[in-house]
């Protein structure tokens, strides 16, 4: 029997073609959920290198993995964990998302018939079950990610500031041909890819958030939070493989004595201790200065679009933006206003 051919149709208007955005990644809940869907077969493995979880780790592991081997629709934890690259405040998301949000988003969930009882227990949103997951979770991102997620946060930060390069220099018709040529066919104003199932989509006016990830295996999802239906969903491509261009890597050595000149000395080692991501404490703490200059220097960095900087329960985590690395030497920095790294999107169509 030959196999049916589903495809992914994204239909832009002017409006949406004006709001095509960028963000580094889709965060380390969800990475680690596409790491496990490469892993249990319903992803194609991909060169990057992962680490298959053992055996006797299943036991850890199976809350989540059970959710995940339906083959049909998935939990999404960039929905309820955001795109946060910390496991912590991942987790932290998870446990602090109301009862109505969690209910919603596992209800319509498929899983094997063995596995109905429990996914029905968890979609109650009990503290219980929300902790056996999240056990689960860090049991998944500890054998699956977390090995390789230094240096795979680089080369997200530095495939999305190429995806805004490439948008600034050639426009939207040059980015979409050269976006994913092999996955993307781009017939204006309509956007196609190759789907697990035929789905239609109309932006309205909302945009696209585009997203490079590194554990989804060679393919593209669209992602979307049926919620919240004001935000603009997110397509996620394949990043690039590869030894990446990270700061402080070959090619970038006079990048921290030009930017020093530029910014200030404190300031730009304030803007390197934000790659890894930092709070303000920490900055104050590794810069040795107090927390109310570091938040200063936060603040000048963060008007000049060089970190962003977002709440994670009591405290705020400062992070690069594409443009920050661009300028610590990782690529081509774009032009002043692009837009960067907007957080939490959701569940995938």
């Amino acid at each position: 029997m030959q196999r049916r051919h589903f495809v992914l149709r994204i239909h832009f208007t002017t409006a949406d073609l004006e709001r095509i955005r960028f963000a580094p990644t889709v965060g380390v809940a969800a990475e680690t959920c596409y790491a496990l869907e490469t892993v249990t077969g319903r992803r194609p493995r991909v060169s990057h290198e992962t680490h298959a979880g053992r055996r006797d780790r299943e036991a850890d592991t199976r809350p989540l993995t059970s959710l995940l081997e339906g083959g049909g629709i998935g939990p999404d934890l960039l929905a309820l964990a955001g795109d946060t690259p910390f496991i912590d405040h991942a987790v932290d998301n998870l446990l602090q998302v109301s009862d109505s949000r969690w209910q919603a988003e596992f209800r319509n969930i498929t899983v094997r018939r063995r596995y109905v009882s429990w996914a029905h227990t968890v979609a109650t949103g009990r503290l219980k079950e929300r902790q056996e997951l999240v056990a689960a979770l860090r049991a998944c991102h500890r054998l699956l990610v977390a090995p390789s997620w230094n240096r795979a946060r680089s080369e997200l930060v530095v495939t999305s500031t190429r995806h805004s390069d490439l948008m600034l220099g050639g426009g939207v018709d040059a980015f979409f041909r050269e976006l994913e040529p092999k996955l993307i066919r781009w017939r204006r104003p309509v956007l196609e890819a190759s789907y697990p199932r035929q789905v239609e989509v109309r932006l309205q006016g909302r945009g696209l958030v585009i997203t490079p990830t590194l554990f989804a295996g060679n393919a593209v999802s669209f992602l979307w939070d049926p919620l919240d239906i004001t935000q603009a969903p997110r397509l996620t491509v394949p990043a690039v493989h590869g030894t990446p261009t990270a700061p402080g890597s070959a090619g970038s050595e006079g990048a921290p004595a030009s930017l020093g000149a530029l910014l200030g000395r404190t300031r730009a080692a304030a803007l390197r201790e934000t790659v890894e991501g930092a709070s303000t404490t920490e900055l104050a703490r590794k810069l040795g200065m107090s927390v109310a200059a570091a938040s200063q220097h936060t603040a000048i960095l963060r008007n000049a679009r060089l970190i962003t900087t977002s709440r994670r329960g009591g405290s705020v985590l400062h992070l690069i933006t594409p443009l920050g690395v661009a300028l610590l030497g990782g690529g081509t920095p774009p032009t002043p206003g692009a837009p960067d790294n907007p957080t939490r999107r959701g569940p995938r169509a």
